[in-house]
């Protein structure tokens, strides 16, 4: 009898660890019920945690969700190759948690799996979190994510949507229309609980990162070469960011960064109010064809937006500072938006220009207090230190 028992409680101890955790024939391993083809990679994650395995490559055809309660784990040096257009893309719902743990020397790689890579290949990454959003003032409003169509918003700022380190996302920005198209990071009311450090955007066919409210906080963002704009805000984003690297692309792109608070009211709160600090934007020259490269602006500051900047190096751009409306005009007199030890190293046609809400130019030259020893990024126009080893393009 005491044999029996011994062996009916091994039985069910192996059943148990067989229950919590299945390896696929791909490596990768799960306590959820969601399955992983690695070579049809797609679906709803709805339970448990999916950690893929760094050996294989997962072609992304369609769309892969993390919906409330469950988990996506990325290891170091794994590479995802998006073949699916829109329909290929990441997204984390809320209460769904991404957790990507790549290295300087191992970063996790999301792009084309095309032959000829370009960029609109596939969609991106989207997070989609609980924080507040501003699309109804006061700050406790929800909405439907542009791109994934995922509610986002709310009023929890610490909302944890997990943890991105040490990423590279190339050739995202699939376009479902001219006013509907994926950046390479979309971020809906993401909160300051999630961590965001060392994430690459590269030759995406939209902006490289947008941020539609929320609060989170980053560190170490590259975008190089998307065609829109390398960094945007709305909805009343508010988070503190130190080290971004900027710059267009030969033949595409537009600003460094455009910044609303909110479109559709300007004084809607919470106000977009981000911290930058150690940032180096590169354009595409002063004289550029603006067919080609749109207004050509380091900064576009409009709608509403207030905004801290220090330590900033801008290089080669038609306009610094470009300021726009009654609010962000009011906003450069109180020091409400304001760039502090900015340093224009060449090719600078205007270092600011600004027009109110009725459109007649208006001196907003004290947004900046220049410096010649400002660095930016951390070695003005070149490659920062901690940008060498997983990040491309400079």
């Amino acid at each position: 009898m005491k044999n029996s028992i011994v062996k009916l409680f091994g039985i069910l101890a192996a059943t148990t660890a067989m229950l919590s955790s299945c390896t696929s024939s791909d490596g990768a391993t799960s306590s959820s019920s969601f399955v992983v083809n690695a070579n049809d990679f797609k679906g709803t994650i709805t339970d448990g945690d999916v950690t893929l395995n760094a050996s294989t490559v997962y072609k992304l055809t369609g769309k892969i969700q993390v919906n409330s309660g469950a988990t996506l784990t990325i290891p170091a040096g794994t590479v995802i190759e998006g073949v699916g257009g829109t329909s290929a893309y990441i997204a984390v719902a809320q209460g769904g948690k991404i957790f990507i743990n790549g290295t300087a020397a191992n970063p996790v790689i999301m792009t084309s799996g095309l032959s000829i890579k370009n960029a609109g290949d596939w969609g991106g990454l989207v997070l989609c979190g609980n924080a507040p959003i501003n699309r109804v003032s006061g700050g406790a409003s929800t909405a439907q994510s542009e791109v994934a169509d995922l509610t986002y918003g709310g009023t929890i700022s610490n909302d944890n949507s997990g943890s991105i380190r040490y990423l590279r996302i190339e050739y995202a920005g699939a376009a479902f229309n001219t006013e509907k198209e994926f950046n390479g990071m979309s971020l809906f009311g993401v909160g300051s609980g999630t961590t965001i450090e060392y994430v690459q955007a590269f030759h995406g066919a939209d902006d490289g990162f947008e941020f539609f409210g929320g609060t989170v906080n980053t560190t170490g963002l590259i975008s190089i070469g998307n065609e829109d704009d390398q960094f945007d805000w709305t909805e009343g984003w508010n988070g503190t960011n130190t080290n971004w690297y900027g710059k267009l692309a030969f033949g595409k792109g537009n600003r460094g960064i455009e910044a609303d608070n909110f479109e559709l009211g300007f004084l809607n709160t919470p106000i977009a109010n981000p911290t930058i600090t150690n940032m180096t934007l590169v354009g595409p020259g002063s004289m550029a064809d603006a067919n080609i490269y749109g207004e050509n602006d380091g900064l576009k500051l409009r709608r509403g937006t207030k905004g801290m900047f220090s330590n900033i190096v801008l290089s080669s751009w038609k306009v610094g500072f470009n300021v726009e409306h009654d609010e962000c005009i009011a906003a450069v007199t109180t020091g409400a938006l304001k760039a502090n030890n900015v340093n224009f190293l060449a090719d600078i046609a205007s270092k600011s220009k600004g027009k109110n809400t009725a459109g007649i130019s208006v001196d907003v030259s004290a947004i900046v207090t220049e410096s010649a020893t400002a660095t930016g990024a951390g070695n003005g126009i070149g490659i920062p230190t901690w940008a060498a080893g997983w990040s491309v393009g400079f």
